[in-house]
Formats: structure tokens, sequence, C-alpha cells
């Protein structure tokens, strides 16, 4: 293994399952925030923070450039980018700015919505890795390495034993839900663990872009695609929350003849695109046919791959 830090090309460790909130001696329960999961490399010469696909973030998101400062020694943190609105974490927001490439709206957007980062985990230390510890010294290690913390820069802080109690407040507040981790879990990159279960209060799933249906009063329908065993599959439609800086995005897509998947009656007037695009949909709950209960369309994902949206 070469220098983490000097390469800085680390894919993170993934949720492997998702279950009932429950409670353990044995795990570590967080709240699960809805933002864009990030790797942070900080050392005295500056701050660089990079998404799941190795984007640099930090143009977008230039407010965070002096979180290096918070630290006391180089080291590489896990955590998720956030944007907090109205008290809550606003998927929407943060990824609206991911979108953004004009400098002078990102420091305007900066100013209304500014970003922070949330470490829950540390990768390095000092001079080398320390995955191989087991959670609770990485938790403790983390703690240690932070010199303080700001509007800007935070340290998740997780609660024991007592997952059931925390996913009701998580729910009770309408927030994503929680996150339950085995103390001693070690840190795989790239990997699905079933060290990591998410709690989840509001549903969401990811879905292939694969066309859009005009409708009255300036309504516009996503039609929604899934891979399964290499082909796509259709999944429906969303309408809530469609618009913006997302559906200019999906409009501009290169245009097809036909859907790029068996299609039922219903979708005779859709605008076919090239399947490019991922986007992220909410829900209350599926039905048995797989149909989405109010769905709203939550935005674009540019972290992830449409081959990598498999029906769910």
């Amino acid at each position: 293994m070469g220098d983490l830090f000097r390469e800085k090309n680390i894919k993170p460790m993934l949720i492997g399952v998702e279950g009932e909130a429950f409670d353990s001696h044995e795990y570590l329960y967080e709240l699960k925030l809805d933002g864009e999961r990030c790797i942070a490399y900080l050392d005295g010469d500056g701050t660089d923070l990079r998404n799941k696909r190795n984007m640099k973030m930090l143009p977008k998101v230039p407010e965070l450039s002096q979180i290096h400062k918070q630290v006391k020694c180089r080291c590489i943190l896990d955590g998720e980018l956030a944007v907090i609105h109205a008290g809550k974490p606003d998927f929407f927001l943060i990824q609206k700015r991911s979108m953004m490439s004009n400098p002078m709206k990102i420091e305007l957007e900066a100013q209304r919505h500014p970003a922070c980062f949330t470490a829950f985990d540390i990768l390095y230390y000092e001079d080398h890795p320390v995955t191989d510890l087991p959670l609770t010294e990485r938790k403790k290690l983390l703690e240690s390495v932070v010199r303080e913390e700001s509007a800007r820069f935070a340290v998740s802080r997780p609660i024991e034993r007592h997952g059931v109690a925390f996913y009701r407040l998580a729910e009770q507040q309408n927030l994503e839900g929680i996150v339950a981790k085995r103390k001693d879990s070690r840190y795989y990159f790239d990997k699905r663990t079933k060290d990591w279960i998410k709690c989840k209060n509001l549903k969401d799933s990811d879905y292939v872009v694969c066309g859009y249906i005009p409708k009255e009063n300036h309504m516009t329908s996503i039609v929604l695609g899934q891979y399964r065993d290499g082909q796509l599959i259709y999944k429906g439609h969303v309408t809530l929350g469609v618009g913006g800086e997302s559906f200019r995005k999906i409009r501009d897509l290169p245009k097809i003849n036909y859907p790029p998947m068996n299609v039922p009656d219903g979708n005779e007037n859709a605008v076919w695109v090239q399947p490019q695009l991922v986007c992220t949909v909410k829900y209350m709950m599926k039905t048995e046919s797989g149909s989405l209960r109010q769905p709203v369309f939550k935005g674009l994902r540019t972290n992830k791959q449409p081959k990598e949206c498999l029906e769910d």
C-alpha cells in the first residue's frame, strides 16, 4: 500500500445492510446525516475534500478551505458534507452546490447556505493508516486530533446501547435515521460491510433518469429505472420536487428515439434521454407491486454511476 495521504484516492467503506432499530452493548449509534459522503485530507498545508468518486469538492464549498486549522496533525477523516437549513441537513441544497460551477454563484450560495463537514471516522493519523484499529479506538483518536469545532467543522458523537430510543428521537425530528456500527469493527476501503447497519426513517432509493414527461401547470414527471441483471427495468415516475438546475441538466441530456427499457402504457408523451444521470427519490413506503407512495424528487447524485443503481 502506498501513502494514503499522498495518493488521495480513498474509496470509503459503505453500509452493507438496512434494518430495524435495536438496542445492543456491542454497537455505537450515530445520526444518519442527509448529505454527501466525503473524505477530508487535512494537514498544515491545507484542506482537500474528495467525494466518493474522488472529485475535488473544495471548489464547490470554498467556505471549508480552512478546516485543516482545526486539527492538531496530518490526518484523513471520513465524514459527511452537508448544508444545515432550518436546523436540519438539507440534501437538495448540498446537491445543488455539488452541481454548481460558476465561482461567483458558488460564493453567493456559500454566504446564503454555508456547508459544513461532520467527521465520524479517522483513517490516517500523522504518518500511517489506523484502519485496523477497532471503531472505539478510532473514535477516541478522532476526538484527540480535533483542536476545536465550529459551525463549519464538527465531530459526530455516538451514543451507546439505546439504539431504539435514539431512532425514535430521529423519527420525531423527521431526520433521516441512524446508523448502528459494531464497536470492534475495522475499516475496509471500498467494501460494503454488515458491521454498519442503517435504520432509516425517511426511505429513499437511487434511480436512473430515463426520460421525462411534460405535464399541465408547468409540471414534469421523471421516468425512473433501475438495473436488474444488467438490464434497465421500469420503476415508475416522480413529479413532486422536479425542477430547477437538476431538471435543466436532465433536459440537456442527449435525446434518444426509443425508451431504454420496456415501459407500460402511459408513457407515450415521454421524451427519452440517454441513461447517464442518477437521481434520489424519497418516499413513505413501497406498495406490494413495488410502486412508490408519495415519492419526492430529492436531486441528482454526482457520486454514483447509473450501473450502480440496482433494483431494491
